[in-house]
């Protein structure tokens, strides 16, 4: 996805708005970690998440982390469950880092109330694939629609980081299938099995 980072960590900076299950996303990503035998750090920032506000979550892998949290420019992989989420963090990735964006929009309360213009999306990407070693987007929100459920979005684009790293997918589904209620487990491997298609599929 990336160009390879000489260190022997790997760091995960998930970013989008409150109710999009970023921070769930982000407690799968860290056991996953755990499970395959990383030393793993994580930390969160969600103020104001119960209305939209920005929601943030560092998530690192590597053989021995001290801090969770991940320094400026030091980011390796930015998964962006929102577009203006991943242009307000971008700033944090490494050169030649990678980007994963869920192709959705979500206008702040600013756009709402008229104070500024939500970017058009051909900006949006123009800037992404300028500064980004790659950047990957997968709708994760109508992979949800398709299976009639909107809260597994966040799942379909763990599928797609899925289909970017070197690890097992029978770890994945199995860490998943922890995270999530029993009733939802099988719409939620269905979610992360076509965001992992949908990754797949994209040019990088």
């Amino acid at each position: 996805m990336a160009e390879k980072n000489t260190s022997k960590n790997i760091n995960f900076l998930l970013v989008g708005v409150g109710g999009q299950g970023t921070l769930l996303a982000s407690d799968i990503l860290a056991e996953l970690g755990v499970r395959l035998g990383y030393d793993v750090k994580k930390a969160e920032a969600h103020g104001m998440s119960q209305r939209g506000g920005s929601v943030t979550s560092h998530v690192r892998w590597g053989e021995q982390v001290f801090s969770p949290i991940i320094g400026k420019g030091e980011v390796d992989i930015l998964v962006a469950f929102e577009k203006l989420e991943a242009l307000r963090y971008l700033d944090q990735l490494r050169p030649g880092g990678g980007v994963l964006v869920n192709d959705q929009a979500i206008e702040p309360i600013t756009v709402k109330a008229g104070n500024v213009k939500y970017p058009d999306d051909e900006a949006v990407r123009s800037t992404l694939t300028g500064a980004a070693g790659a950047v990957h987007w997968v709708d994760g929100q109508e992979i949800a629609e398709s299976l009639s459920n909107p809260k597994t979005a966040n799942v379909a684009i763990l599928g797609a980081l899925s289909a970017l790293l070197d690890t097992p997918l029978d770890e994945w589904l199995e860490v998943v299938s922890a995270h999530v209620p029993p009733k939802a487990v099988e719409v939620n491997r269905q979610a992360f099995m076509l965001g992992r298609e949908a990754a797949k599929a994209t040019p990088r």
